[in-house]
């Protein structure tokens, strides 16, 4: 006879099963690049950058520097966690060149960085525009959404797209006639 779950063994079974959905992963990732571009900023703005006398223009250097951390955080945990299946196929593919590792990352991290930028105008953009005819956090909160599912999609699909492995020639002794 089994033991039924209690109820944290089961939220952790849901939390496990949530984990296989990539959206969510994306979703976990982008949550813990908010907690680093929180905790640069910070520390960039109270200490690294304390010397800059005028806070104005230690806010521009501490967050250029938190918010190209939090990207190169996300990036990385996106390519090692999110899309770790489709960055293993295109190293593969592209075994036969020298530099794979460093080339297949380095235009990865660039269509990434681009696909980020893209969102973060999107999201500037479209919450200037439905602050028009919204309150201006709800306007922010769909334009976020919105943004987060166009940056998923253009990371789904180009930055990280779908590779599949060339299939091996068969050879004539591999299909006899009849």
């Amino acid at each position: 006879m089994s033991n039924p779950l209690s109820w944290q063994q089961r939220i952790f079974q849901w939390i496990e099963w949530l984990k296989g959905f990539r959206y969510i992963k994306f979703g976990i990732v982008g949550a813990s690049g908010t907690v680093v571009n929180m905790a640069v900023l910070y520390l960039a703005q109270e200490h690294l950058f304390a010397a800059i006398a005028a806070p104005r223009q230690r806010l521009y250097a501490s967050l250029a520097l938190a918010i190209a951390i939090a990207t190169v955080n996300n990036f990385t945990w996106n390519r090692l966690w999110t899309w770790s299946d489709r960055v293993r196929v295109a190293l593969q593919q592209h075994a036969h060149l020298a530099q794979v590792p460093f080339s297949v990352m380095a235009g990865q991290f660039g269509r990434y960085a681009t696909a980020s930028w893209l969102g973060i105008g999107l999201q500037y953009g479209l919450t200037l525009w439905l602050s028009n005819s919204l309150h201006y956090l709800l306007a922010n909160v769909i334009a976020i959404v919105v943004a987060s599912v166009s940056n998923f999609l253009a990371n789904d699909r180009w930055t990280f797209g779908q590779h599949r492995l060339p299939q091996k020639p068969t050879s004539k002794s591999d299909n006899p006639r009849p």
